[in-house]
């Protein structure tokens, strides 16, 4: 049994390093306001196999709906290692999640491709409207 499972072993780790893309890294934040993450960033990896919806980092993009003018604003954005399915869902009744999936280089999630948010006028891009929220 035992020389079975070095042979398996010996299988597995000769898998990850002779395949053309063995392991993608991205970006993990549970709260980034657009600018910059107010949780802590980390790196998550994942394995690069088989399915092609699994070789994808995540971006997911939350929405607000204002009643009083109809339109859904951008809140947060939260970054990810998670199987990516893109497209829009309804989470709650007020409450939009939009998700895009990116597969060309490591770490492309990187939480700026929204082009619903902005900087204030004037001021620097790294500055937000909440600035004035500790980070927790």
């Amino acid at each position: 049994m035992g020389l079975r499972l070095f042979q398996l072993l010996l299988l597995g780790i000769f898998t990850l390093v002779f395949m053309d893309e063995g392991i993608r890294f991205c970006n993990e934040c549970d709260f980034f306001d657009g600018f910059k993450c107010r949780s802590h960033m980390k790196r998550c990896w994942k394995f690069n196999l088989f399915l092609p919806y699994n070789r994808s980092c995540t971006t997911d993009h939350y929405y607000f709906g204002d009643r009083a003018t109809g339109r859904y604003l951008f809140h947060f954005t939260k970054l990810s290692c998670k199987p990516c399915e893109e497209g829009m869902f309804q989470v709650f009744h007020d409450l939009l999640r939009e998700t895009h999936c990116c597969t060309n280089k490591n770490m492309c999630n990187t939480g700026k491709d929204n082009l619903e948010k902005s900087a204030l006028y004037g001021e620097d891009t790294d500055y937000t409207v909440h600035d004035d929220i500790p980070p927790k």
